[in-house]
């Protein structure tokens, strides 16, 4: 009698919660839109949600600077949350919250969502999945604070722009210094979303409009799946969210000036988390919320607009993935490849633009003028938006790239991204293209942890080089494509080469005695007339080469046998 006894007690201890026993009413709501959650609330949150729905998981993954794992919510009516099997049927969305944990619309908006539509509040979608990363930037989660969002209208408390480590994680997507974007890269790698949003919250001028959106560029995106982005997909976001009353512009790209005078597309390089996704051909678009507008405004806006995302891949979803198959060969097939990007002058399009008034009046702290606006006098004007880019800059597409194995930090990268990749089964002579940077500039500043370069310039010779065994041949005919071109060609504005990544190769490491280079020097001159005419027209032309003796041996020295070849060689070479 005991042993059955023990058995029923047993079974019923191991009968599964029921959605009862849990409060799923958030603490904004709570709060009646004042707070937002804390990092332990709003994991706790999605594991009940887990725990009552079957329609929803919830994984930890990785780590993150903080110590902590990052977790992937998924949403599946279907309670199949293999990502690989998904994607033959349906599209996926995932969406990021709290990269900036100040910025927490998405964060509260996005628990909402999840629970509306497993309990049916919301009709779920049939042909699209939802992803979610609730909290990205953990570290800077549990740094809470309530004064450090100077410019923004609640909530009460938030966390802090820096993570664990104080980076920024919205400019590190590519050159991945934190553990959080290392993991961000398996999640997104194992996702392999067909949409992407990333919710934020804006700086900028004051207007009326709670939501903005920052679509990455549809130029840089390119061909047919730009097009759609343009044309289609952002037209009829504006549109669903209109009929909601929910008026909403493209992010106000302007600081300390008023919008009326005009204004461009922010251009997001990889460095951003869309800049980023783009590189995988990923439909990426960021939400900004208004700083100034009350938090329970802005977390709704927030709702609405997801909501009106998945509305759209619903309608759209055969499209999404007939025109995201096999794009990279519509992009390979012209050959050449656009590395840089400027503003197309003769395009721009007109916005009916809800504003303020603004003025520069005299500021009664510094003397000078301030921009002040008035909330009273609301304005409708037509302003001129500059969403049109076009290359400045293009380079042919090669057929691979080798890199020898001994920059292990970037195969390392370059792995974490599925790129494929073959390592030389012998040593092997290969002819190739080659790289030497003529010339670059350096940040005099220190942005996220690096000295950037910019402006790079190269040039560009044929060469025979022996490789070694296990140096990587890597075809760029592959899903990582676009990953390859901005990461490995030196003059791609977040290539690894500007992150800082080679800058060994910027530093001499043989250099000469003066004393013992003179005797050397002057036998080589006499030995090679051709180089002695070429020295004395530059000391002819150039006063400054004429009158500094070191220098002239230094120039020497580098047209000599003795100068090392490694000395700004680009140890990337391509295969035409």
């Amino acid at each position: 009698m005991k042993k059955i006894l023990v058995i029923l007690i047993l079974v019923v201890s191991c009968k599964s919660t029921t959605k009862k026993d849990f409060d799923f009413e958030t603490v904004f709501e709570k709060s009646q839109g004042l707070e937002t959650a804390t990092y332990q609330e709003t994991i706790q949150y999605y594991k009940d949600l887990a725990t009552a729905y079957s329609s929803i998981s919830i994984d930890s993954i990785g780590s993150t600077d903080s110590g902590k794992p990052l977790h992937l919510v998924t949403l599946n009516p279907d309670g199949n949350f293999n990502f690989e099997s998904i994607r033959n049927d349906k599209r996926i969305l995932l969406i990021n919250n709290g990269i900036h944990p100040g910025e927490s619309d998405g964060i509260d908006a996005t628990m909402m969502l999840f629970r509306d539509m497993a309990s049916g509040k919301i009709e779920a979608p049939k042909h699209t999945v939802l992803a979610t990363i609730p909290i990205y930037n953990v570290g800077g989660s549990l740094n809470r604070n309530t004064s450090t969002r100077t410019n923004q209208n609640g909530p009460k408390a938030y966390g802090f722009r820096g993570n664990a480590r104080n980076f920024d994680l919205n400019r590190d997507f590519i050159k991945s210094d934190t553990k959080n974007a290392k993991t961000f890269a398996q999640i997104f790698h194992l996702v392999k979303p067909d949409v992407f949003i990333d919710n934020h919250v804006s700086n900028g001028a004051d207007y009326q409009y709670t939501l903005t959106h920052l679509f990455t560029q549809h130029n840089k995106l390119g061909g047919t799946l730009g097009n759609y982005l343009h044309t289609k997909m952002q037209p009829n976001l504006e549109a669903k969210l209109a009929t909601k009353q929910w008026d909403i512009t493209p992010y106000v790209n302007v600081f300390n000036k008023v919008p009326e005078a005009g204004f461009s597309q922010f251009m997001d390089s990889p460095r951003y988390s869309t800049g980023y996704t783009t590189l995988f051909n990923t439909l990426g678009m960021m939400v900004e919320t208004h700083m100034l507008k009350p938090y329970k405004q802005r977390v709704e806006g927030t709702f609405e607009l997801m909501k009106s995302m998945i509305e759209i891949i619903e309608e759209d979803h055969e499209q999404i993935k007939s025109l995201r198959q096999d794009y990279n060969q519509q992009l390979i097939a012209k050959k050449i490849y656009p590395l840089q990007w400027e503003i197309d002058t003769t395009k721009t399009t007109t916005l009916n633009f809800k504003g303020f008034e603004g003025n520069m009046i005299p500021s009664n702290i510094t003397d000078a003028d301030r921009l002040k606006f008035d909330r009273n006098k609301p304005f409708t004007k037509q302003i001129t938006y500059q969403n049109y880019f076009k290359p400045s800059l293009e380079i042919e597409i090669p057929k691979a790239y080798i890199i020898p194995q001994g920059w292990w930090n970037v195969i390392e990268l370059l792995k974490l991204n599925d790129v494929d990749m073959t390592p030389l089964s012998k040593d092997s002579t290969i002819t190739v293209q080659s790289y030497k940077i003529d010339n670059y500039q350096t940040k005099s500043q220190a942005y996220e942890g690096h000295y950037q370069h910019y402006n790079t310039t190269i040039k560009v010779s044929e060469e025979t080089i022996t490789f070694n065994k296990g140096d990587f041949i890597i075809k760029t005919n592959q899903e990582a494509f676009r990953y390859l071109i901005e990461t490995l060609e030196p003059q791609a504005p977040d290539s690894f080469f500007n992150w800082n990544f080679f800058d060994t190769i910027l530093q001499q490491k043989e250099g000469f005695s003066p004393y013992v280079w003179e005797d050397k020097a002057e036998l080589i001159l006499r030995q090679d007339p051709k180089l002695r005419i070429n020295f004395n027209l530059k000391k002819s032309y150039d006063k400054d080469f004429a009158s500094n003796w070191y220098a002239q041996l230094d120039w020497l020295h580098k047209q000599s046998v003795n100068y090392e070849k490694s000395h700004l060689q680009y140890p990337v070479y391509r295969l035409k």
